[in-house]
């Protein structure tokens, strides 16, 4: 279990947790935070001291002269980005005391991050609902859209958790390529596997060719015309990127997207051309009641052939 804030929820934001060096060149646990955010206005970083805005792990107020050494983790929240909303909705799917699932837009970030607050699938749904314990279960990239599931209180996302970490959840997404040259439907359907690793700082993951396979899809053809290929996909594994990554491998990279099979850069978002991969389907059983559970999307990929299941 992590470490409990001593902060509440504000606006729908957590506050943020930092790990403070317990020993270094710096004599306060300011000075290594001016030098750490060195970007930011170091005389506002004290003011935020003073006005006991950054706190100790029992919510204890920390000086601007508090020692190195004194706490290893502190807690502030961020000062917020200047955020115009982004014209995507999400969508409740279902809702009771102990779960919450969504229909997510693309573009909307499953939790806060960067340049990203308020616009996010976490902090819209905790205001919306006026529930600050709301916790994402499992997420999605900010690009995809479809179902994402959120525990409503505390005690229950440790069960739902676990479905995701003992791979108890049947996933179903959809994706739309261009249709390749060399298109060949027989090909299909096919079990793809490979190795993925993703590295600190890097945005993309690695394929590792020498190394045993740790990912996994079952990948069958919905429909193809002369300009597209629609695909069902079935992960087994849930690493980062694994479906894109899996596509590209197959000569069918998904329409839009920016990173594979080559990272384009960033640009401003295309409201016209979002990512052709959605998060269609969940099924599992309930850890709480035993229930079966099945949830679906309302929603559809632009790019897909009319005639498509």
């Amino acid at each position: 279990m992590g470490m409990l804030s001593p902060l509440p929820v504000r606006d729908g934001v957590g506050a943020t947790r930092l790990h403070v060096p317990l020993q270094g060149e710096w004599p306060t646990v300011a000075a290594y935070m001016i030098e750490r955010f060195f970007h930011l206005d170091p005389e506002r970083l004290l003011v935020r001291f003073d006005l006991g805005e950054i706190v100790a792990h029992d919510g204890t107020p920390l000086a601007r002269d508090t020692p190195l050494g004194a706490e290893e983790f502190i807690w502030y929240y961020r000062d917020p980005p200047a955020e115009t909303r982004l014209p995507v909705e999400l969508e409740i799917v279902h809702q009771d005391e102990d779960l919450v699932v969504v229909d997510k837009p693309h573009f909307l970030p499953t939790t806060p991050g960067g340049r990203f607050l308020q616009n996010s699938a976490l902090v819209r749904l905790r205001r919306l609902l006026d529930n600050p314990d709301l916790a994402p279960i499992h997420r999605l990239d900010r690009q995809t859209a479809g179902l994402l599931m959120f525990a409503a209180r505390p005690e229950s996302r440790g069960p739902y958790q676990l479905l995701f970490e003992n791979r108890a959840v049947q996933k179903v997404y959809e994706a739309v390529s261009a249709r390749p040259a060399d298109w060949d439907p027989d090909r299909f359907p096919l079990v793809y596997r490979n190795h993925i690793a993703k590295l600190r700082g890097e945005l993309k993951v690695r394929v590792d060719d020498e190394r045993p396979p740790n990912a996994e899809t079952a990948i069958e053809v919905i429909d193809a015309d002369a300009r597209v290929v629609h695909t069902l996909l079935r992960p087994h594994s849930g690493k980062m990127h694994q479906l894109r990554v899996h596509l590209a491998a197959l000569g069918l990279p998904i329409l839009y997207d920016p990173f594979y099979p080559e990272l384009t850069g960033e640009h401003p978002d295309d409201f016209e051309r979002p990512l052709q991969l959605l998060a269609r389907e969940l099924h599992f059983v309930d850890p709480l009641s035993g229930e079966e559970r099945m949830f679906a999307s309302g929603r559809t990929l632009s790019e897909a052939p009319l005639s498509g299941a």
